[in-house]
């Protein structure tokens, strides 16, 4: 058999991971492993040492926004299994050899989150009624940024899954009103689906700019997106 040459990358292939029915195990699920393990985003997060793929979300973005900066406060709720904490600590809590401000990274979650190096984790709900306070005590003040990637648990039905994730959207903007710095960042995972008006209209009462994005490492068959409002405007007034 002669060989050809291997030009313009012909002759190159990638090597697709076979999932094979188990029994027992759903076909959704079998789909869903062979996805994840095909995944480039995925594989990379195992190379670069990253807990997911969400991590390039959180890099993508803030290439583009660049809330995370050197000193900075910042608050990631919802942060199992710690991707977004990974991201954010070498670039504004653990100080470089081009900056030497160290700031403060606080991630919050219902479950026990594997400890990041330079974050500072705690098992809280968000949404109790003395949470804010319990943040800003252990920021040592007001954040400068509050970024969730959270998702309720899905049931398998569209519009309740998307309603489901604008009201966890909501509580945790209304929760970055409690804790934000007048000019902070509010970061948070929303899926499309018609009930992002109510909490569009909100941020945009509250920052001076909202914008919608979708970075490259969201799957292009996913309805996620990210909201990035900047400028927070200051405290709300509860009677608002």
């Amino acid at each position: 058999m002669s060989k050809s040459g291997n030009t313009s990358g012909r002759g190159r292939r990638d090597l697709q991971v076979k999932v094979n029915s188990a029994k027992g195990r759903k076909l959704s699920s079998t789909l869903w492993l062979k996805r994840q393990l095909n995944d480039p985003y995925v594989q990379q997060a195992g190379k670069d040492g990253y807990r997911g793929r969400a991590a390039y979300k959180i890099l993508e973005l803030d290439d583009r926004f660049r809330f995370l900066v050197p000193g900075a406060r910042v608050v990631d709720l919802g942060s199992a299994p710690g991707g977004w904490l990974q991201v954010a600590a070498p670039i504004n809590a653990l100080g470089t050899r081009t900056s030497k401000k160290v700031g403060t990274l606080l991630g919050v979650d219902l479950q026990e989150v594997e400890p990041v190096p330079g974050a500072e984790i705690h098992i809280l709900d968000f949404m109790a009624d003395d949470a804010d306070l319990k943040v800003k005590e252990w920021l040592g003040g007001k954040a400068d940024v509050v970024m969730s990637d959270m998702a309720a648990s899905s049931s398998g039905h569209k519009q309740t899954d998307h309603l489901r994730i604008m009201a966890l959207c909501e509580a945790a903007a209304y929760f970055a009103f409690d804790v934000l710095e007048e000019g902070g960042t509010f970061v948070a995972k929303v899926l499309a689906g018609g009930a992002e008006g109510e909490l569009q209209k909100v941020l945009k009462q509250n920052f001076t700019k909202v914008v919608h994005v979708k970075p490259p490492a969201s799957r292009k068959d996913s309805s996620e997106k990210f909201v990035i409002a900047t400028g927070f405007r200051g405290a709300v007034d509860p009677d608002q």
